[in-house]
């Protein structure tokens, strides 16, 4: 049967979005670099600019906070983060090439865990940081190969492309940059009142473990406060707050002079006196 012109582009139309979602999959162990996949969005500064949708914003977060509590540096961040992208685009595949699972495509079959330990991304992430760790010379290699030691890829050369990428989002996650992540949470919020802040404190408690302790904790029905010691951690805090916001019913956090508020996502200059306080990082979830 002849096709219309009509009709053709209509079947195009279809294919590239009943396609395009496994074609994201299937190129993400080539050579080829594809745009991220975008939902909600969260917009990430600090030295370059990077787009991310509210679930990849989380896992990066996830990536960095396990990198600084096993006092990794910066660039160990990075290449965790490149890596992540290129395997996964920092989402938590449930499959892949051969028995490959989770945020770095790690498979059960060379040793890296179960299948369930490896799509916990606290676990993939310090799985593939130790690993790094025993790599001779990896601070001085360029992300790409310190990335290929680790995962053995058909793509050596891929992580490459995402290095700039990496280091926006390691910049913002690790503190450097300010007010740096801004994601906007719309709609009804999955989680209110003591649920969001009990959801807030248990996810801090598995990034961070014991780092946290440095800090001043406070828990209340309404939200939590954070006591931090320089603006750099605040604004390690501060970010991965923003980061969690979508899945954990955060309405706004404040830190210093400036407050992010969910439905538009955005930083801005607190208004009262009474809010500025360059120890603590404030957030307060949906009642």
């Amino acid at each position: 049967m002849r096709r219309t012109p009509a009709v053709a582009a209509l079947v195009l139309v279809l294919v590239a979005a009943l396609g395009g979602f496994a074609l994201s999959r299937s190129l993400s162990h080539s050579g080829i670099k594809i745009p991220l996949v975008i939902g909600p969005e969260c917009t990430v500064r600090g030295d370059g600019e990077v787009t991310l949708d509210t679930v990849q914003m989380a896992n990066a977060a996830t990536i960095s906070a396990v990198g600084i509590r096993r006092g990794m540096p910066e660039r160990a961040i990075v290449v965790a983060l490149a890596t992540a992208l290129q395997e996964s685009k920092l989402e938590n595949l449930d499959d892949g090439d051969r028995d490959s699972v989770g945020l770095f495509q790690q498979r059960p079959s060379q040793g890296w865990g179960t299948t369930d330990e490896i799509k916990d991304p606290r676990y993939a992430a310090n799985k593939f940081y130790a690993s790094l760790k025993r790599v001779k010379g990896w601070e001085k290699m360029r992300i790409t190969d310190a990335a290929q030691k680790v995962q053995r890829s058909a793509y050596p050369n891929a992580y490459e492309k995402w290095a700039d990428e990496a280091s926006v989002l390691a910049n913002a996650l690790t503190g450097r940059a300010t007010a740096a992540v801004a994601c906007t949470v719309t709609g009804a919020p999955v989680l209110r009142g003591a649920a969001a802040t009990a959801a807030l404190t248990d996810g801090l408690k598995l990034d961070w473990g014991k780092g946290l302790a440095r800090t001043k904790l406070a828990e209340q029905s309404a939200g939590l406060t954070l006591g931090v010691d320089n603006a750099s951690a605040g604004w390690r805090y501060a970010h991965w707050l923003v980061s969690h916001a979508s899945a954990t019913g955060l309405e706004w956090v404040r830190f210093a002079d400036l407050e992010w508020h969910a439905p538009d996502g955005k930083w801005q200059p607190v208004t009262d006196d009474n809010g500025i306080d360059e120890r603590k990082v404030i957030a307060e979830v949906f009642s």
